[in-house]
């Protein structure tokens, strides 16, 4: 079989021309392999014919074997001659022929260097993309960020705007002035608290000395 490579071939017929030969090959020797059993069986009909012929089913096997390796050793050499003509003017493009697929490549001819700077610049490309990608989820997670705190400075608006119409309700109508007054509120409170505790904790450590 022949090992020269026929990648343009391979590119048209969708099969390598050296796979293509090696079928037929096998094919051809199937069908003679099939052949010599149909022989040797008529050949053991027509002795069980002749009563008188004395020949045994070995020798009648060997005979068959010693032909089968003749016309095997004579279908190879005029296989090999087969092969080449299909492999040369059947199954092989000459060097003139452009597919129609690789015109692209007639109109639009590239040098290796050229070649080389598009796919560096495709890769450029990629990376721009992806970097761009990034960017893109990066920023839409900040806007759920935002939209969170958003949300929380609409509740704080609400609490405030709430409490604007309870100092309203209690004839307060400054916001600033009822803000004041709520923090001394909560000042007095934190000072009543603390002087309850004072208290209590004087009161546990006098029981506790009882």
């Amino acid at each position: 079989m022949s090992i020269r490579p026929m990648a343009y071939e391979t590119q048209f017929f969708g099969f390598t021309p050296q796979t293509c030969m090696l079928r037929i090959y096998l094919a051809f020797q199937d069908y003679l392999f099939e052949m010599m059993v149909v022989v040797e069986s008529v050949i053991l009909k027509k002795l069980e014919a002749l009563p008188d012929v004395r020949i045994s089913r070995s020798e009648i096997r060997q005979s068959t074997e010693k032909f089968l390796h003749f016309m095997k050793a004579r279908f190879d050499q005029l296989f090999e001659k087969m092969e080449e003509v299909l492999l040369h003017l059947v199954l092989s493009i000459p060097d003139n022929v452009l597919l129609p697929e690789d015109r692209v490549h007639q109109q639009y001819p590239y040098s290796q260097e050229e070649f080389q700077a598009l796919q560096d610049e495709i890769n450029q490309l990629q990376q721009q993309c992806r970097a761009e990608v990034a960017a893109g989820q990066a920023l839409r997670a900040e806007l759920e960020e935002q939209k969170v705190v958003q949300a929380e400075l609409e509740k704080v608006v609400q609490w405030f705007d709430g409490l604007e119409s309870v100092c309203r309700e209690h004839g307060t109508g400054n916001f600033k002035e009822s803000f004041v007054f709520l923090t001394q509120n909560c000042k007095k409170l934190q000072d009543v608290l603390r002087d309850v505790e004072e208290k209590s904790k004087k009161i546990k450590k006098h029981e506790q000395l009882l």
